[in-house]
């Protein structure tokens, strides 16, 4: 006779957090149809509609419309409304305004639409990835393709406005007064991805010049455009180089380096080789992960969600670069310390700035 399992505790949360988890990847899933069709956009855009209505507006199948809308709205995403027929195709769906912010609001602090593109990216990795684990190899970042390049930058645009970034860098008073009041103050933003870092700096300070740097082509070439856009390419530029042997023209002010250090294949060289870039008195500012100072298990929720980025992706990605040092994107205060040392500077300073998501560091010379 089969006698069932005793039920424990312990047993009965884990199988609780996993079949949470599991609803909770699906209905992202779900969520990146309604970004990458339009499906939101247009029920912003045109305020509530039927299955029909959205089928006509976003041309999709009708069908797949009311199934879309009905799950949107157990979700919580949307509200359903109005008369309901038979076939489900009468009822009216919303896409209330607050949640218009999250998901349609592309410069909104709340903005979050470009995640779930970002996950399933690192979805399309696991065969090569489980090859790795064996192997030890990597995945190169440019594998991971458009869902991560777009995923990242449109996670981190919303925090890049003039107005947050100079409030980073009024935490170091005599960087400020220098990008303030000095004409052509110089500017080097290091892994600065699709640009939104570099611009914003570029915005908080008119007097600047401004060069983003990063190793990936396509980022660069979208960085390059952004820019163009903007109407800001006359004061600011894109190299597509490795910023461990970067070389300008003339010292820089402010070398800048957000949420990219621990994703260096070699972050020694590469702090080495700025610190010989920055003028008297120049300072790097470093925005990293918040993360614990120390292990522990189980750890907190922006812990928990930066190990899992650092094994589907950071690590990875970092291996693929033949790395020196893998930090994962759990980057420590006391590693940040260690890397300073080690590339020459004499102070190392946490800075007092009121972040979410991550800590603020000045390395001096």
């Amino acid at each position: 006779m089969n006698v069932p399992p005793e039920r424990t505790p312990d047993a009965e949360r884990l199988a609780e957090e996993v079949v949470t988890g599991l609803r909770a990847a699906l209905e992202i899933l779900t969520v990146d149809l309604g970004v990458r069709r339009g499906l939101y956009e247009a029920l912003a855009s045109h305020g509530p509609m039927t299955p029909r209505d959205l089928s006509k507006t976003a041309g999709i199948h009708a069908r797949y419309a009311r199934e879309w809308l009905e799950q949107q709205a157990v979700a919580g995403i949307l509200t359903a409304s109005g008369p309901a027929a038979d076939d489900g195709y009468e009822r009216l769906f919303e896409l209330p305004v607050e949640h218009r912010r999250v998901l349609v609001d592309r410069d909104d602090p709340l903005y979050l639409a470009t995640g779930p593109q970002f996950v399933v990216s690192l979805a399309e990795t696991l065969p090569e990835l489980l090859e790795d684990f064996a192997t030890g190899g990597g995945v190169p970042y440019g594998r991971y393709g458009r869902g991560t390049r777009e995923g990242i930058a449109g996670l981190n645009r919303p925090m890049y406005r003039p107005e947050t970034v100079r409030s980073w860098v009024a935490a170091m008073p005599d960087v400020l007064r220098r990008l303030t009041d000095e004409p052509r103050a110089r500017v080097l933003d290091l892994g600065c991805g699709l640009g939104w870092s570099t611009m914003a700096l570029a915005r908080a300070f008119p007097g600047a010049r401004l060069t983003g740097v990063d190793l990936d082509a396509a980022s660069v070439d979208e960085a390059r455009r952004n820019a163009r856009e903007a109407g800001l390419d006359e004061r600011v530029a894109f190299a597509r180089t490795d910023a461990a042997g970067i070389d300008l023209d003339g010292s820089v002010d402010l070398v800048t380096v957000f949420e990219a250090l621990h994703d260096m294949a070699d972050p020694v060289r590469v702090l080495a080789s700025v610190r010989r870039l920055l003028a008297p008195s120049g300072a790097v500012l470093i925005g990293d992960e918040k993360v614990s100072e120390e292990f522990t298990a189980p750890g907190p929720e922006l812990d928990r969600i930066n190990y899992a980025f650092s094994v589907l992706h950071c690590l990875p990605a970092t291996r693929a670069e033949g790395a020196k040092v893998e930090a994962g994107t759990v980057l420590r205060p006391d590693t940040v310390r260690a890397y300073a040392r080690e590339a020459g500077y004499r102070t190392v300073d946490v800075l007092d700035v009121e972040h979410e998501l991550w800590r603020f560091y000045r390395l001096g010379t």
